[in-house]
């Protein structure tokens, strides 16, 4: 049996695709807002103009940087002219890079050539965000991408 197609059936055909479309973009948006680490910077600009400056005082540091997980711990290894030093460490935040809810401001001790600092880390990829300063005053940030365990 073929049933005519009336044009409340094509309405109510519009209604539901074009409404289960609107109500995904809303879910989409509310959790992205949710979700939203926050910004960088204030103001790119202004930090734009010393970004070249720093990154070759920086750079000039020579230090050779490198973090890895060892169960429950983040072992940061800091290398200058090949030997571990100890900079003072200034702001050390491990977390996810899309959110900051689970976000842990670590506080390292220098042990065995390394800086050492527990944490609580679940699989997938993690971030530590550093912020050292050498001895000569110079700062150092870089942000390091670990995979957490599976």
């Amino acid at each position: 049996m073929i049933r005519e197609l009336k044009g409340r059936h094509v309405l109510a055909i519009f209604s539901l695709a074009f409404g289960t479309i609107i109500a995904v973009n809303l879910t989409l948006a509310v959790s992205a807002v949710r979700t939203f680490p926050g910004l960088e910077v204030k103001n790119s600009y202004v930090a734009s103009q010393a970004f070249d400056r720093q990154r070759a005082a920086q750079v000039a540091l020579g230090w050779e940087v490198s973090a890895r997980l060892d169960g429950g711990e983040l072992v940061l290894t800091i290398l200058e002219e090949g030997r571990p030093i100890a900079p003072l460490i200034e702001a050390a935040t491990f977390g996810r890079a899309t959110s900051v809810s689970r976000d842990q401001a670590l506080a390292f001790r220098y042990r065995a050539g390394a800086l050492r600092a527990p944490v609580e880390a679940g699989p997938g990829n993690w971030n530590l965000r550093l912020r050292a300063r050498a001895a000569d005053g110079t700062l150092f940030q870089r942000r390091l991408v670990l995979r957490g365990g599976q």
